[in-house]
């Protein structure tokens, strides 16, 4: 599997949908069709190739994302198979960063849910084109059109139509190719690996008629020759048609739609066949633009071997044989193995030692990787999540990756002083390879504090520790993740003067600080003239704000949404420094946020209950003493979905809760909103047993229990 394709030839795609909508079973079969492997593993049986983690095939779902490669029709085929869960939204954020195409996988049953949504709006901020398979056509419930209404609906796509179900449920049996006017059946004692075509049966006749005219129709849009032939009743050459359609998807206007059941082995192949004819080669992608790091200038890198070398590393992973592995996307030019490059970056030198090409977690060494491919470097020291590697002599910083902030935290001890050293060096390295996962220690209590995006994610965490790094820790229960912020604006003044022996200490500054809208995050801006604060003290006056901004005036939880000027101040000629200023802005800081009322903020999350109808009314006044504000509600079939916003430290053990309520018939998902203001008893009540106080009927646990 040495071989490398021409870069026209080249399809990097990611497999992206909801939690359970079938990736990695889509995943599994495109392996053994394109002849990778010579098994169909199976997530139920925990034997695929891409959940290969030992927490995956334990639970039954992706983790971490997944690459491989595979070859069809003479392309080769970069495949990365990310996971559906929201706490590992991340996998998916850092994967089509770099991708460029992606087939979004939807459930014939569920339709767009939730976590489809976010992958989709992820896809839509890097520009990806897309096709779509509408999975487990196969399955009770299952509903073709109403999936392509949700689409248009939820997502605001333009999906065409490639191909229609013939029947659906449990007498699905195969697709209606829209092009050719023909009905594709699977074998099923060769597993779905041989096809068969048969012309199209008079009673289908009408219904596929009436879509293929709606598909030409759309190709037509694409391409002027098309439009002429069409409106002179020519024949349209199905070549030209899936060529206008190419440049349709490519400008993602449309979105092609195909349909299968994975698990029962029928529909993959033409999915794959769209890949090639309709998803982008690394050729067809805009040139990759970054700034020079000295020059701040813009610079560009086209996806050629003539170009120079220019990569971007998206995701970290450590292995226990090779050490650190670092994933690379090669945008530009080619590298070796045992050449030197440049983290721009970080203006570091890397030597690169070895080069390898990845299935899952079994790796190929290769002498090489060109523009347009993926692969991985073992053995980089400096390199982090979205670091640039370049030429040293041409340099480049592509734009960095944006994480979401963790909403949730434990502190976790080692059982032994052997445990704490090791405990130490694993939490360094599990931070390194995921940018949500954060570790610390706590100043007030000397614990160590780990957050990430959700329970589950802080449980694969915990389990890691135990497994992979053999690390013994006590570990406490799961809070949330507050923050600060204040609500009226205000002024402040800090002052840090001090003299010890010689030379004192002096910084003065005003500040003025405004609250901020939700997700602003931080802005500061300086407005003094240099005789007030002299233009080299005032990034130690910013440095000062962000320190401050560490540890908020209520809980001690980071502060947010702030926006700061620096207006005034005064400095000593002798006594002035650095420190004194960041030290005084940090009191400045302080003050105002004394004065600024300052309030506590929560996450919110968004929760969907799929719940049957003869327990609606249970699960809605259950949400409702959770505190959450019901977005809306929809039928299917005899099945109500309920769409809420819900505070995150109202979720804890719900899923227990919502089984007791619905005899198990329920499920939900839920994923981050937003942080929003904590009403003010709860948040008093918050306070007060941070400061030591315990007051039972502030806590909202209590009073739901009573």
């Amino acid at each position: 599997m040495a071989r490398s394709a021409e870069i026209s030839k080249v399809r990097n795609i990611g497999i992206a949908a909801h939690i359970d909508a079938g990736k990695t079973t889509l995943t599994e079969r495109i392996l053994y069709y394109t002849g990778i492997t010579h098994r169909i593993g199976e997530v139920d049986n925990g034997n695929t190739q891409m959940d290969w983690m030992i927490q995956e095939q334990e639970r039954g779902i992706t983790i971490t994302s997944a690459a491989t490669t595979c070859f069809w029709r003479d392309h080769q085929i970069n495949i990365i198979d990310t996971p559906g869960h929201v706490d590992f939204t991340v996998e998916v954020e850092r994967s089509l960063r770099v991708l460029d195409g992606a087939i979004a996988v939807f459930c014939a049953v569920g339709g767009v849910e939730p976590q489809s949504e976010t992958v989709w709006h992820q896809a839509d901020k890097y520009h990806v084109p897309r096709v779509a398979f509408i999975n487990k056509m196969d399955r009770v419930g299952a509903d073709f059109h109403r999936c392509i209404d949700m689409m248009r609906k939820r997502l605001g796509a333009n999906p065409v139509l490639m191909q229609l179900p013939w029947g659906s449920e449990d007498r699905f049996r195969g697709v209606i190719d829209l092009l050719r006017m023909e009905i594709i059946l699977w074998d099923d004692e060769s597993l779905g690996a041989e096809m068969e075509r048969k012309p199209l049966p008079a009673d289908m006749a009408t219904e596929a008629l009436k879509a293929r005219e709606k598909l030409l129709e759309t190709a037509c849009e694409f391409d002027d020759t098309l439009t002429e032939r069409y409106l002179e009743g020519k024949e349209l050459p199905i070549p030209d048609v899936l060529a206008a359609l190419r440049k349709g998807t490519l400008g993602n206007k449309i979105v092609p739609v195909f349909c299968g059941a994975a698990f029962r082995n029928k529909g993959v192949q033409p999915v794959l066949d769209g890949v090639v004819d309709l998803l982008p080669a690394p050729i067809d992608i805009p040139p990759m633009h970054g700034v020079h790091p000295e020059t701040g200038k813009e610079e560009s890198r086209k996806a050629g071997l003539d170009e120079p070398f220019a990569a971007l590393a998206f995701k970290i992973q450590n292995d226990p044989y090779s050490g650190q592995l670092t994933y690379f996307r090669v945008y530009s030019g080619s590298i070796s193995a045992g050449k030197s490059v440049l983290n721009a970056s970080k203006n570091r030198k890397e030597r690169i030692q070895r080069l390898i090409r990845l299935h899952a977690n079994k790796r190929e060494d290769i002498k090489d990787i060109p523009a347009g491919h993926i692969a991985a470097i073992v053995g980089l020291r400096f390199t982090t999540t979205g670091d640039t590697l370049c030429d040293e002599k041409w340099p480049i910083i592509y734009e960095p990756m944006e994480f979401p902030e963790p909403v949730v935290y434990i502190a976790i001890e080692p059982k032994s002083k052997a445990d704490e050293e090791k405990l130490n060096d694993s939490l360094k390295k599990l931070t390194i390879e995921d940018p949500t996962f954060r570790a610390k220690v706590s100043e007030e209590t000397g614990q160590t504090i780990i957050s990430g995006m959700g329970e589950l994610h802080l449980e694969i965490i915990v389990d890691r520790l135990q497994r992979e790094f053999g690390v013994m820790a006590n570990i406490g229960k799961p809070q949330v993740t507050y923050k600060e912020t204040i609500t009226l604006p205000v002024t402040a003044e800090g002052k840090y003067i001090k003299q010890i022996g010689g030379r004192g200490h002096y910084g003065h500054v005003i500040l003025r600080i405004t609250p901020g809208a939700r997700g602003q995050g931080f802005r500061f801006t300086s407005e003094v003239s240099g005789d007030d604060v002299p233009k080299q003290f005032i990034p130690a006056v910013e440095e000062g704000v962000c320190g401050a901004m560490e540890s908020g005036v209520l809980g001690g939880y980071p502060v947010v949404d702030l926006a700061v000027a620096l207006i005034g101040g005064s400095h000593n000629e002798v006594d002035s420094s650095e420190i004194a200023f960041k030290i005084a802005a940090s009191f400045g800081l302080k003050e105002a946020l004394e004065k600024g009322e300052s309030v506590l903020l929560e996450p919110m999350m968004s929760v969907e209950v799929i719940v049957p109808d003869d327990f609606m009314g249970d699960v809605i006044g259950d949400l409702n003493a959770r505190r959450s504000k019901i977005a809306g509600m929809s039928m299917r079939g005899e099945i109500q979905i309920i769409r809420a916003e819900v505070p995150l430290r109202e979720m804890f053990g719900y899923a227990t809760i919502l089984r007791s309520l619905t005899q198990g018939r329920a499920s939900y998902s839920m994923q981050f909103l937003h942080f929003d203001r904590m009403p003010q008893q709860i948040a008093d009540g918050l306070v007060l047993k941070i400061r030591g106080y315990k007051d039972p009927s502030s806590d909202p646990e209590s009073n739901r229990r009573s």
